[in-house]
């Protein structure tokens, strides 16, 4: 271990936690929205017009441009969104109403002018309903001011599209249908000038806190338009709680917020650093969950917290009910609701399915959950969003069957990975300050288990050398795999102890199950199982003396530091626990050789510890802490869930070896039931396994994450969950341990390759905008018969300024701005 990388990342946890976790503010978390800061940043002082009300926000927008010219959320590599492009023509039109800025003006518009087509592209010709909402309605504000956009050859035609998309989503939908999510009213300050609103349906959907739909834009251009004092108090109240930039939403649940930063960071991969934080965080909602009488107001934001919650909870050992977050199915209109807005919905969506991987047996109405999101995320996958990769790698790739250790660098890598949740028009994100923190860290402990990992991969080789395994003439030489698959699949502080016990004893059990499978005679493997019943050498020779001997120095090894570290002599205990191993591979030998054909039951019972999960597990539990008590390594002894754990391991192989082993004339459970009901075809055979396979696991989750299913120490049950994910991956839809090539590449990014982290095509250099006139390329936009609600209008327009305060005798009230743009 070097021990000044680890002085490093502990240096780091503690700044994390000073910074994060002592009496902070929730709200400092979420990354400010430049969107909804520059239209509160556009709202005139009602006593002095030709001054901002709220100066704070323009200030933000005057000193948060970012170096590359766009305002706006960057992605976890700082890397700018489609978000960006509304963002920063707000931000553009917030500098020109007040006259400032102008060399930040140049720059935004700089970067608008070189970038919107890359970003647009990025989109893979799929539009989000929020983007051509705003985008097009901000490219006639930005005109509206003077600042004259040029769109050539392809994008033009994009851009025609959008508007033309906004224009049949204006046709279409009501201001407040309650089947759409977000409505449209929500989008008000994007609205076109001629949309006819009315200002009493603006005001009638107020909520009791002053917003509109507790968005800060569309309460800014509420309060724009009608005055309304309750308007005025909520943006009030906004800018005091953030007075450094507004988020996306307001009010936000300050649990939810607590919430996502847990997930950070156990999808980062150094939650073992936070345990404590965690733990606290989880404790206080829990009590909150117990003390709740009803649920929240449903809505999107409410279905992703509860989900989340739920698999947080369920995932530290608190008992909670999937009621928590099923809500929805028992509401047909939510249920209409999350259908037609499916893409929106999508990331509560996933949530929920993520949720559904804890199910236990009998929760039916979380089976119900999991194929309702199922069939909704599949949807969603037809259609190109930025979520699209994160569904289909949930779809594609069981939750039991990914390695944590892949699955950090997936979230490390991820340009998205700084996400929280989806708002209206921009994403929750985690503030920058932080989110570089916290990406920092987790580089450097994922690089620094890398070096780990390779400093005892090599020492796992030697060993295996050493004892002549590895090249021993025969079989799999599996060494690599067995040590990526046991460091990969769990998380430090796992320590080097733990993961060479299992790994060495993975590498002995490959090489004798070959021997007994393929290259000893019936009299050798006899003489192998009765040295081993006897843990005497005497009489073997050749390829039987280097397994004894191997598995000796196994025994031995572990014997003596447990003597060392607890002053008791376990190595009669491991002695049996091999012995019992060996004799089944024995039992099964004498089977195949002998043609006799065993029983379901008898298979299982035999297979169950031939596949010798038990014997790898047990005795590194022996090492934890705390440890597994002596007497449960004893055969007679074994913890249900340790049954479990042997009974879905055989499973998971059987299913995808049988006709391997058909071919080889070996016994297999889906082959034994082909022969127990002969009526039976193969898919039968494969569906009644999978279903005793599938109701194995969901004990096994149970037993592992509910206290008083076993009185096994927790780093033990975890254990116990680590190997069946093992598993699982090796067996899911095919055999990858069988295979030499198939885990070469997840072998290579765990343990080799370097993070791949802000790999992004660049920006494209910005040619500032120097205010000269120039002849530009006319964007016509043909849109078919124009609905009520639109009046005529003309693209390149006259500057009109943004709305002036009125005075009218029964309040104040704001005009919006006459913009008429004409589609010939």
């Amino acid at each position: 271990m070097d021990l000044s990388q680890y002085s490093s990342i502990q240096s780091q946890v503690d700044n994390i936690k000073e910074n994060m976790f002592s009496d902070v503010d929730p709200y400092s978390f979420i990354s400010p929205s430049a969107y909804d800061t520059a239209w509160l940043a556009m709202i005139p002082n009602p006593h002095q017009p030709s001054q901002p009300m709220f100066e704070n926000c323009l200030d933000w927008v005057l000193n948060n441009q970012k170096e590359e010219g766009f305002w706006g959320e960057c992605g976890a590599h700082g890397m700018p969104t489609i978000e960006c492009l509304p963002a920063t023509l707000a931000c553009i039109v917030a500098l020109k109403k007040w006259n400032v800025g102008t060399i930040f003006i140049n720059k935004g518009i700089a970067f608008v002018r070189a970038n919107t087509e890359k970003l647009i592209r990025e989109m893979n010709h799929h539009c989000p309903r929020w983007f051509a909402i705003v985008f097009p309605s901000m490219v006639e504000l930005a005109q509206t001011v003077g600042v004259h956009l040029v769109f050539f050859d392809g994008l033009s035609t994009v851009v025609s599209e959008l508007f033309n998309k906004q224009q049949q989503i204006l046709e279409k939908e009501k201001l407040a249908d309650k089947y759409t999510n977000p409505p449209l009213l929500s989008y008000l300050e994007a609205l076109p000038a001629s949309y006819d609103i009315d200002q009493d349906d603006i005001i009638k959907h107020l909520s009791n806190d002053g917003s509109l739909f507790q968005s800060p834009s569309a309460t800014a251009r509420a309060f724009m338009v009608t005055g309304n004092k309750k308007c005025l108090a909520y943006l009030l109240s906004l800018v005091q709680r953030c007075d450094n930039g507004v988020p996306p939403t307001y009010p936000i649940d300050e649990e939810l917020i607590k919430l996502c930063m847990v997930n950070q960071l156990l999808r980062l991969g150094f939650a073992e650093h936070f345990v404590q934080e965690i733990e606290e965080v989880l404790a206080q909602v829990y009590r909150n969950y117990k003390n709740q009488e009803s649920w929240g107001k449903p809505s999107v934001e409410q279905l992703f917290k509860d989900s989340l919650a739920f698999w947080l909870l369920r995932m530290h050992g608190y008992d909670v009910s999937s009621d928590s977050f099923c809500w929805f199915l028992h509401h047909e209109d939510i249920r209409d609701q999350i259908q037609i807005n499916h893409e929106y919905f999508s990331s509560a969506m996933l949530n929920v399915y993520r949720a559904t991987d804890l199910t236990f047996s009998g929760e039916y109405d979380l089976q119900d959950a999991r194929s309702f999101s199922k069939k909704l995320l599949e949807k969603t996958t037809s259609v190109a969003t930025r979520e699209q990769t994160h569904i289909e790698h949930e779809l594609r790739l069981p939750w039991l069957a990914r390695l944590d250790h892949l699955e950090h660098r997936r979230w490390i890598e991820d340009h998205d990975a700084n996400v929280l949740w989806m708002g209206k028009a921009s994403s929750h994100r985690l503030s920058c300050p932080h989110n570089s923190e916290l990406v920092g860290l987790a580089m450097h402990n994922f690089l620094f288990r890398q070096s780990i990992y390779k400093y005892e991969l090599e020492e796992l080789k030697r060993w295996s050398k050493d004892m002549g395994l590895s090249d021993i003439g025969f079989g799999r030489e599996k060494t690599t795999y067995c040590y990526f698959a046991v460091a990969a699949s769990s998380t430090l502080p796992y320590d080097s102890e733990i993961r060479m016990i299992v790994a060495k004893s993975a590498i002995v059990i490959t090489v004798a199950d070959d021997f007994f499978d393929m290259e000893g005679s019936l009299i050798e493997l006899k003489g192998l199982t009765n040295a081993v019943q006897r843990w005497d050498a005497k009489g073997l020779r050749g390829h039987g003396k280097i397994i004894f001997d191997a598995l000796d120095n196994l025994v031995s090894e572990l014997a003596s530091k447990y003597l060392q570290k607890e002053g008791r002599d376990i190595t009669k205990s491991l002695q049996d626990i091999w012995y019992e191993t060996f004799d089944s591979w024995h039992t099964e030998s004498k089977w195949i050789k002998t043609g006799y054909v065993p029983s379901m039951n008898e298979y299982l019972e035999t297979g169950m510890i031939s596949i010798a999960t038990h014997t790898m597990v047990l005795p590194a539990s022996c090492f934890l802490k705390p440890s597994l008590p002596n007497s449960k390594i004893k055969p007679v002894h074994y913890e249900n869930i340790t049954k479990l754990l042997m009974v879905i391991a055989r499973l998971l192989n059987d299913i995808q070896s049988y006709q391997k082993e058909k071919d080889e004339g070996k016994m297999n459970f889906v082959l034994l039931y082909l022969k127990d009901n002969p009526e039976a075809d193969i898919e039968e055979a494969i569906a009644c396994s999978r279903e005793i396979l599938d109701k194995k696991k969901k004990d096994l989750l149970q037993h592992v994450l509910i206290d008083g299913y076993s009185d096994l120490p927790k780093p033990c049950k975890n254990l116990h969950l680590s190997c069946m994910k093992v598993f699982q991956m090796f067996f899911n839809s095919a055999n990858r341990y069988d295979s030499n090539t198939e885990m070469l590449e997840d072998i290579k990014k765990g343990i080799y390759i370097p993070l791949e982290v802000g790999t992004s095509k660049p920006l494209k250099p910005l040619a500032l905008y120097s205010g000269e006139k120039k002849t530009y390329q006319t964007v016509k936009y043909q849109i078919n018969q124009p609905s009520k609600n639109f009046k005529g209008r003309s693209f390149g327009v006259a500057r009109v300024s943004l709305p002036a305060l009125r005075y009218h005798g029964h309040g104040k009230t704001f005009m919006l701005p006459k913009v008429r743009l004409s589609f010939a």
